[in-house]
């Protein structure tokens, strides 16, 4: 109980630190906690009960988080931190939750030895750091609207010969992208250049390579982005060079 506050604070630095990672700022937070003449239907010690609410209230406090006091809304083993996270279009979705339980630890009769020499009941911290996976991932494609970020798009190159002559050389850019770790894709349909420009950009594919004669000859790639469109032809070590620093900064 004595490091109740620390761990919870600990929580919270980590799922803020994931939620904005994939790019989420704004969202709810509610204090579940217990119902005021209801303590029947709660496990556990008063004096507990009260040290485990005011270390998440105090939590949020000391981080300066603005959130709503849900009375009756805490689960019947503990009080809990439950943040919202909002999509592009401000819709709420489950996200991480902090859970105190005091249920566990007495079914399975855990304690610890305290600086008092005395054993004590232990209090257990329940995290969620991103809620329900499925959930999350539905989320994310909700609120990028499928135009993911590249650190996360699940195709982030997409390489386009624009003929069969310059099929071996998207085939080694396609194996120096898979060697390089990037989740890459070689089109080696025999479709029109501009069709094939199409159906990735309809796919939202972050970034599309297409090399021609000029490309092959230079060791180049002509670069379309998602964000910036057309780039032109840069050097392929210097694409690969850029996009290796967006994914590390998660732009």
């Amino acid at each position: 109980p004595d490091q109740l506050e620390s761990e919870i604070l600990g929580v919270i630095d980590l799922a803020q630190f994931m939620l904005s990672s994939f790019g989420f700022h704004e969202y709810e937070i509610e204090l579940s906690v217990r119902g005021k003449g209801e303590k029947e239907k709660y496990i556990g010690r008063d004096e507990v009960w009260e040290h485990a609410e005011e270390a998440l209230k105090i939590a949020l406090e000391k981080k300066g988080l603005k959130y709503v006091r849900m009375e009756g809304e805490a689960k019947f083993y503990g009080p809990a931190i439950d943040i919202k996270v909002k999509d592009a279009i401000g819709r709420g979705w489950q996200g991480p939750t902090i859970q105190v339980d005091f249920n566990l630890p007495e079914r399975f009769d855990v304690n610890y030895v305290g600086s008092d020499g005395f054993h004590h009941r232990v209090v257990m911290v329940h995290r969620t750091v991103l809620g329900a996976m499925e959930r999350f991932v539905g989320c994310l494609i909700e609120h990028y609207a499928g135009d993911f970020p590249l650190w996360i798009a699940p195709v982030q190159i997409r390489i386009l010969p624009i003929t069969d002559a310059h099929v071996d050389y998207a085939k080694k850019i396609h194996a120096l992208l898979l060697a390089k770790n990037f989740r890459a894709e070689c089109d080696l349909s025999s479709a029109k250049i501009n069709y094939k420009i199409r159906e990735g950009t309809v796919g939202k594919i972050p970034y599309l390579l297409i090399v021609g004669d000029k490309e092959v000859e230079g060791g180049t790639v002509a670069v379309r982005s998602r964000k910036k469109g057309n780039e032109g032809a840069i050097p392929l070590e210097e694409f690969i060079k850029n996009a290796e620093s967006e994914i590390r900064e998660k732009r």
